[in-house]
């Protein structure tokens, strides 16, 4: 069996930046056992697959996997979705129908595309066991239960120098810490660490900034700025808050389009490749 892949670094100007994702249309869902054995074949922070969706106000269904597990909600995924799609199809923007994040929109901006994502609010709070481990103390923590915090440090040089024992935050869960302050170059900058997500440092994390634009917008008393995460690979978004959602601006990169071969048989019998 044949699958149409895409290779596409995500909230990114230019190649091996950003941060990548695999694009993969399908005609019907393959079993979750061999979605997730792509993904972690793949082995890039996030897979995403997506069917189209028949009926509803949503063009395509979406999933995403890292090479440990299945996702509640991913942003460079599904910025490089839209870039494919709207890419390989046309039109101004693609509607994606998820499981657990509603009803997401990529359309196309003078920056490239802006992705809405739920706007993640966050609560002051504290977390002793994780703030001994991320390396140095921050000056606050703020949390949402559902696995997003934002430790927010004095400076941008504090966030750069940290030195997080990823195993011990691993064993913690699969939250996102992220790691926050003023940026230099940007209003904002970012670390983001996922290891029980089976992602040590994230290059670009969309889902973080859904966090972080209420948090940073509250703080800085307006509704958009510009941030930067801090990554190896790095990568520059542009946020707005609008209502209950968060915009995140920013450019894609096609690196690889191919062909993903699927062992025969791996579809259970029932999914086949989009065309």
């Amino acid at each position: 069996m044949k699958l149409p892949y895409w290779h596409v670094d995500a909230f990114a100007d230019r190649p091996f930046a950003g941060n990548q994702a695999a694009v993969m249309p399908l005609d019907d869902w393959l079993p979750d056992e061999v979605l997730q054995a792509i993904g972690e074949e793949n082995n890039f922070a996030e897979t995403a697959f997506v069917v189209k969706d028949a009926g509803g106000d949503a063009d395509w269904q979406l999933r995403w996997f890292t090479p440990a597990c299945e996702i509640r909600l991913c942003g460079h995924a599904t910025l490089a979705a839209g870039h494919v799609l709207l890419g390989r199809d046309g039109g101004d923007r693609v509607r994606f129908r998820t499981r657990k994040a509603g009803v997401l929109e990529v359309r196309r901006s003078a920056a490239g595309y802006e992705l809405a994502l739920p706007a993640i609010p966050t609560a002051r709070s504290d977390w002793p066991e994780a703030v001994a481990l991320l390396g140095a103390e921050p000056e606050e923590v703020w949390r949402n239960p559902d696995g997003y915090g934002i430790y927010l440090y004095a400076n941008e040089d504090a966030v750069r120098a940290l030195d997080p024992d990823l195993r011990g935050l691993g064993a913690l869960g699969d939250d996102q810490f992220i790691c926050t302050a003023p940026g230099r170059a940007s209003d904002v900058v970012s670390r983001v660490f996922v290891p029980g997500g089976g992602v040590d440092e994230d290059s670009v994390t969309g889902s973080a900034h859904a966090a972080l634009t209420p948090f940073w917008a509250a703080r800085l008393g307006r509704d958009s700025f510009t941030a930067h995460q801090a990554s190896r690979r790095g990568g520059d978004l542009a946020c707005r808050l609008e209502g209950d959602r968060a915009w995140l601006g920013g450019a894609c990169v096609m690196v690889v389009e191919g062909t993903f071969h699927l062992p025969d048989g791996a579809d259970g019998g029932g999914g086949q490749v989009a065309g």
